[in-house]
């Protein structure tokens, strides 16, 4: 069966799962694609897992204009088999939060190259600054997929630079909400790991920046820090 069969076949299963009503609430909230039949997020995960592993045909379903698709796909594709040549054609993809966030758990944070593209996604402007969704520019929500995926991942929260990076880039973008919660997820994530010390956690802390994204940050850390 070609990739276009087993799309037509897949995006069956999925269009049985719709739901308009979400997919209308989705839209209010700036998550908008071409097609968006509503279905939620465990569902899409379970129906693309019944696919198992094959990275050439989630490379083919990434790029069509549906939401179920684009997501599906990240759950398909194979980290072991991805290639650092590919990240920016994965990073082409990720038009909204939504993407970032799957592309994190799905993904990226199982990507053994994540190390080498954590620094510059994370870096300002890095692939352009313009207004993608919902207010986000596109390297906004890079910065967002990286740390998101930093915090799953242990090959980055146990690297020396990762959180002081994650301090950094909350300076980078003063209002972003997105990066705020991304950088809030590394930290938070590595303290509770063992992988920073609660001393290490609080010198972060202090070191951050003055702005509306660092005030959310120390906020989510000073109540993980009480637990430790």
């Amino acid at each position: 069966m070609d990739n276009t069969a087993r799309m037509i076949r897949l995006l069956g299963r999925l269009r049985r799962e719709m739901n308009g009503a979400v997919a209308e609430s989705m839209r209010y909230y700036g998550r908008d694609y071409g097609l968006n039949y509503g279905v939620s997020i465990p569902t899409i995960r379970s129906i693309a897992r019944a696919e198992g592993c094959d990275h050439e045909f989630a490379r083919y379903l990434y790029v069509q204009q549906v939401r179920e698709l684009r997501l599906a796909a990240l759950h398909i594709a194979d980290p072991a088999a991805a290639e650092i040549g590919e990240t920016d054609f994965w990073a082409a993809g990720i038009i909204n939060s939504e993407v970032a966030e799957e592309a994190a758990f799905a993904f990226l944070s199982r990507a053994a190259w994540l190390p080498e593209i954590f620094g510059v996604w994370c870096s300002a402007g890095a692939y352009g600054g313009e207004e993608v969704c919902g207010g986000a520019t596109r390297s906004e929500l890079l910065a967002y997929a990286a740390l998101m995926s930093g915090a799953r991942a242990r090959i980055v929260r146990t690297e020396p630079s990762a959180c002081d990076t994650a301090v950094h880039v909350v300076g980078r973008y003063p209002h972003s909400r997105l990066v705020a919660q991304g950088a809030a997820a590394l930290l938070g994530g590595a303290l509770d790991a063992g992988d920073i010390s609660r001393g290490e956690a609080l010198r972060l802390v202090a070191s951050l920046p003055e702005n509306d994204a660092a005030a959310y940050v120390a906020d989510d850390m000073s109540w993980r820090m009480e637990e430790h």
